[in-house]
């Protein structure tokens, strides 16, 4: 049974990870082999607070845009 494990920052829609879940099961099983049934894909979502890129947090070198005329 493989198991394929997505960390990626929070934020992306349950339609995202469902097509990227889709995506990484089909190119799986067209380079390696099997069943569809057989590939585990755990997605995890991390706050950029809690990743860090050469001692800075991912909250400070990648801070959220603020729309347009927001304080």
């Amino acid at each position: 049974m493989p198991i394929i494990r997505v960390e990626m920052f929070t934020g992306r829609t349950v339609e995202q990870k469902r097509q990227l879940s889709k995506a990484l099961t089909e190119s799986f099983i067209s380079v390696c082999g099997g069943k569809p049934q057989s590939v585990h894909i755990i997605i995890e979502d991390v706050s950029k607070g809690d990743w860090a890129i050469g001692g800075e947090l991912c909250s400070d070198l990648y801070p959220d845009q603020k729309p347009a005329g927001s304080a």
